[in-house]
């Protein structure tokens, strides 16, 4: 376990987050609020203003680390501390997987969004997707206390739930290259995707 840990977070970790910050700062608009829900240590966040200075960014979490790259709040993992619309864009970076009920947490990032949705997530198709994916989470986030309850969405649940959210996909990237060969060839293929999600008429503010 030791020496999984020690290649994931010396290489793959800061491989993945390099490459999710590139992604993820092209998709946000320049000036934009933009939320963090789940943010962990506030990295990726933190990469991203790198690449968006003028762009104002913080997170929220369940799990506040004594050292944060961003300013992080505190939350209950249910209910987004923050009035509707509070934030031109709400950032869920494989967070919802993590979530108790994840189409509640999506619908309170809609709740609090006032243009766009950013997600990257899993997508459970395909040849024992599961396995590989419970592998994942489990070297990434078991020894962080993280919970685990392996809430993985198919791409077409992912549709179905944008859809009775009044969300419209204006972005849908599948080929992310987070993991370098052979590892890709196991874990990356087909397992991850990043979205953006426009707010359409019919939203809730």
């Amino acid at each position: 376990m030791r020496l999984i840990e020690h290649i994931h977070g010396g290489y793959v970790f800061r491989r993945r987050v390099r490459v999710l910050s590139t992604q993820l700062a092209d998709l946000i608009p320049q000036g934009a609020r933009v939320l963090d829900v789940g943010c962990g240590d506030g990295l990726l966040s933190h990469l991203i203003m790198k690449r968006l200075p003028d762009i104002e960014l913080r997170g929220i979490d369940v799990l506040v680390r004594d050292q944060t790259h961003i300013p992080v709040d505190w939350f209950d993992g249910r209910v987004i501390p923050y009035g509707d619309g509070a934030f031109d864009v709400v950032m869920l970076v494989d967070v919802l997987h993590h979530a108790e009920n994840p189409m509640s947490l999506l619908d309170e990032a809609v709740r609090v969004a006032r243009k766009t949705i950013l997600i990257k997530d899993h997508t459970c198709d395909g040849l024992l997707a599961s396995l590989r994916l419970r592998f994942m989470d489990w070297v990434g986030n078991a020894r962080h206390g993280v919970a685990l309850p392996n809430n993985y969405w198919s791409r077409r649940e992912w549709l179905e739930a944008f859809g009775m959210l009044n969300l419209t996909i204006g972005v849908w990237i599948k080929d992310l290259r987070l993991y370098p060969r052979p590892a890709n060839w196991i874990f990356d293929r087909s397992l991850h995707f990043v979205a953006r999600l426009e707010l359409t008429e019919g939203n809730d503010k």
